[in-house]
């Protein structure tokens, strides 16, 4: 039988969560979603567990909106290119199962800038600061992860007001995770 896991950064992006599924909230950034999922997976039985990393997005490239479901989480504030240099795997790009094929840029960069939204928008669709994290911590326990984000900005200037646009993702995102926890396998 299949239990899921709801994993957000902060508690208002799954304020409309079905009550019996248990939430972990991560904070906010790569690190903190990495450790926090860890220990939430470290203190549970996995065997049947599916986390779904539900949370909101900016959009990288126009016209982008609506709900996702990732193929790829890159972690994109890392240096990459000189790791493998050196002969090491910095393990920068990670594939999720059950994807629509959009890839997600995560960093701990709240990006709000034209340059680095366009760099971006070269290698990935759409941004955020924790879905890294939470793919890594998954496969590092073995267990499935999906995740769920909702466009609520387009990685500009406009990304300032997230604390204002946060309410209506999270009801999209509660209605998807509401239709979809009794379907996924």
């Amino acid at each position: 039988m299949t239990s899921y896991l709801i994993v957000s950064a902060i508690r208002a992006e799954a304020r409309y969560v079905p009550d019996h599924l248990p939430v972990v909230t991560t904070g906010v950034g790569k690190t903190a979603a990495a450790v926090a999922t860890a220990r939430a997976l470290a203190e549970r039985d996995t065997t049947g567990l599916v986390v779904l990393n539900v949370g909101t997005t900016g959009a990288l490239r126009d016209g982008l909106s609506g709900l996702y479901l990732p193929s790829t989480v890159i972690n994109h504030d890392v240096n990459a290119d000189a790791i493998r240099a050196i002969g090491l795997d910095p393990q920068d790009e990670l594939p999720v199962d059950g994807g629509d094929g959009t890839v997600l840029a995560s960093g701990d960069v709240f990006v709000t800038d034209p340059a680095v939204r366009a760099r971006l928008a070269e290698r990935a669709h759409l941004v955020d600061m924790e879905a890294y994290g939470v793919v890594y911590a998954c496969r590092a326990y073995g267990v499935p992860v999906r995740v769920v984000k909702h466009v609520s900005d387009s990685a500009d200037e406009s990304a300032l007001d997230w604390p204002t646009l946060v309410d209506a993702s999270a009801k999209v995102l509660g209605k998807w995770v509401t239709e979809n926890t009794g379907q996924l396998s």
